[in-house]
């Protein structure tokens, strides 16, 4: 039983091996879908730093002023690499926040310093990371450029995170961490949709840990192999 189950774990590593080794795939030119992805983002980004900002200053609880600030520094990262991916492929983005998100904040700001500010202020986080996760997995699915993919499967954990932590228009902290694979640049910790709390970590360590690994398994199948061969 044992031999069979480190068969299938080194099956399964060498698996891995293969898929981040191999040669990557062709990138398109980005299409219409793909650059009003990465203009819809940028604008959400920008919108959320400045809500970050404002919850800061202006919510009631020490819970909503954390994940302002969380935001702010989340959103601030994927935002930078969001505007390089961008300016790599020759896609102009938009100088700030939609109208409609301009008056969101408006409307949120009015309520400064009282309960009904960190009220409406989750409420309209939960909504508007909704509709980010709906983006994100529609780029996923039906993206044309590789890279502008990649970069939404890599913000997909930190923005179910976010929405953890304000689902239902409610302040929820945030429980212990481990570490899964992200994107480029690296992401924060916290709680992903699922309940599950994950940190993303830059893609080169975990490229280095999955490479580590498989060096690991190949070291074990050939002291294997020899301990067999001296039993014979």
């Amino acid at each position: 039983m044992r031999s069979r189950q480190w068969a299938a774990a080194a099956v399964t590593a060498l698996a891995m091996c293969t898929a981040t080794t191999g040669p990557a795939h062709a990138e398109g030119e980005p299409g219409p879908t793909d650059s009003a992805f990465l203009n819809t983002v940028h604008q959400g980004n920008l919108a959320e730093i400045e809500a970050g900002n404002d919850a800061q200053h202006n919510a009631t609880t020490a819970c909503v002023k954390d994940a302002g600030a969380m935001f702010v520094r989340d959103h601030t990262k994927m935002d930078g690499d969001v505007t390089a991916l961008a300016g790599s492929l020759k896609v102009a983005l938009p100088s700030g926040p939609s109208a409609e998100q301009k008056q969101q904040l408006a409307g949120i700001r009015a309520k400064a310093g009282t309960k009904a500010y960190d009220s409406a202020w989750l409420s309209a986080q939960a909504a508007n990371h909704r509709a980010t996760l709906t983006l994100i997995d529609e780029q996923i699915a039906s993206g044309r450029n590789a890279r502008i993919t990649a970069a939404a499967k890599a913000a997909r954990p930190v923005v179910a995170m976010h929405l953890a932590r304000v689902s239902g228009g409610v302040c929820h902290g945030q429980a212990p961490v481990r570490t899964v694979p992200a994107g480029d640049g690296g992401m924060a910790a916290g709680t992903d949709a699922y309940g599950e709390t994950v940190t993303a970590v830059a893609g080169g360590a975990a490229l280095g840990g999955t490479l580590l690994a498989c060096g690991t398994v190949l070291v074990l199948r050939r002291r294997r192999t020899r301990a067999a061969s001296a039993r014979r």
